[in-house]
């Protein structure tokens, strides 16, 4: 990356302003030893959430609540976000930051599992929007599953696309990042999506589901 495009990078991280509730989150994710989404990532959930109109979201990972709360900032009062995560402590966080925003219990679904084992329960073409930001080993099971949730014009969004920056140099053979390529490569040659990757964070996978 050039020093124009680091310091580009560094301004769009740095731009947006955070509240007590999403810093006191993201606090929270650090006591719990969870890397939460970026302020900028944070920043662009709650705009894909609010262009979208979802009303009915699924968030593998809950990050201790910070890309919850930002998610639940850009949809309506109508919207409902569901919270999977293996980690009761992390669940628990992300309830706390739910209710320092002022968002209503019966906004707010959060089961406590493995993803692999929740995500098959639920409905079919129900999900207007599924977030992913969990195990990158399990992504490929994620999105499978998402793709089955979402409904024509859904959109699927997958954070740490870029692996920390590995997976654009092909002599980068870590597991976790050959797993990424597969996945963007997948996601791409499905005739069913529309897909991108932005940079923003550590790179942010974005897909509608066409039909």
């Amino acid at each position: 990356m050039s020093a124009d495009k680091s310091t580009s990078w560094s301004y769009t991280e740095s731009l947006p302003a955070e509240d007590d509730v999403l810093l006191c989150a993201r606090e929270r994710s650090h006591e719990l030893g969870v890397k939460p989404v970026s302020s900028g990532v944070a920043a662009a959930l709650t705009v894909l959430a609010a262009g979208s109109k979802a009303q009915t979201v699924v968030e593998v990972g809950s990050g201790a609540g910070v890309s919850g709360v930002s998610l639940l900032r850009g949809l309506s009062p109508q919207a409902v976000l569901t919270t999977i995560d293996a980690d009761v402590d992390h669940l628990r966080a992300a309830r706390e930051a739910f209710s320092e925003a002022g968002i209503p219990s019966n906004r707010t679904r959060t089961i406590s599992g493995r993803a692999a084992n929740v995500l098959p329960r639920l409905t079919d073409s129900a999900y207007d929007m599924v977030f992913i930001d969990a195990d990158k080993l399990s992504y490929p099971t994620y999105v499978d599953q998402g793709l089955r949730l979402l409904r024509a014009g859904g959109m699927l969004v997958i954070n740490d696309a870029l692996d920390r920056d590995r997976v654009s140099n092909p002599a980068n053979r870590e597991e976790t990042t050959t797993v990424l390529r597969q996945v963007e490569r997948s996601i791409r040659d499905d005739e069913r999506m529309v897909s991108s990757v932005i940079p923003t964070g550590d790179g942010l996978l974005l897909a509608v589901k066409q039909s």
